[in-house]
């Protein structure tokens, strides 16, 4: 794959980090390491980093905005997930997922959601419990360690730094709007990418 082929330059990912996992690999996730250094970290091969982002570009495009919800626990994803719901208009929790808000109607902050996409499968358990009951597809951000249980999509990535997570959400709301014929192709959004990844 050509430079050229990459939803954003190859340094722009290097730089942010996107494809540096942790030292412990789940045997689901195997597929998507491209090599493990000498400190022992794995590094995840860039090519099928954003071969699933478009993937997930792609299917999310097919939804409107108020169709899905995207969840981060995980704290360094806040800023990017409030910045994506800016842009696009897709819902996002940042912070603790309240349980139940897509399966129990009688709660008032009651939501209903065709497709959720999470930026960590483990804390953010509760929310693929509530898709699973309602059967609607998850997209899940997958470091090194994650499993791949009750998930459609995974999108392997580090999912844990933030101008990782800045980057991802960037791409992801460009490309959707782009998509979904809100912006011209090749135009860039309204925020800079920096805007997504500044600490």
């Amino acid at each position: 794959m050509t430079e050229e082929q990459f939803l954003v330059p190859q340094d722009t990912y290097l730089k942010a980090g996107i494809h540096i996992g942790t030292k412990f690999k789940t045997r689901y996730m195997e597929q998507f390491i491209y090599k493990t250094r000498a400190d022992g970290l794995s590094v995840l091969n860039l090519q099928k980093i954003d071969e699933r982002i478009r993937i997930m570009a792609n299917f999310l495009s097919l939804y409107r905005p108020e169709d899905i919800v995207v969840i981060s626990r995980r704290e360094n994803g806040w800023k990017a997930v409030k910045l994506f719901n800016k842009v696009t208009g897709i819902r996002v929790f940042a912070g603790r997922y309240p349980p139940g808000i897509m399966t129990n109607p009688q709660l008032e902050e009651y939501t209903e959601a065709k497709v959720i996409v999470v930026t960590d499968a483990w804390p953010d358990r509760n929310a693929i419990d509530d898709a699973l009951k309602i059967g609607i597809p998850v997209i899940a951000l997958c470091d090194t360690n994650n499993t791949a249980n009750n998930l459609d999509l995974v999108v392997p990535c580090n999912n844990k730094g933030k101008k990782s997570l800045g980057l991802l959400f960037y791409i992801l709301a460009r490309e959707y709007l782009t998509k979904r014929g809100l912006l011209e192709p090749g135009k860039e959004l309204p925020v800079t990418m920096d805007q997504f990844m500044e600490e």
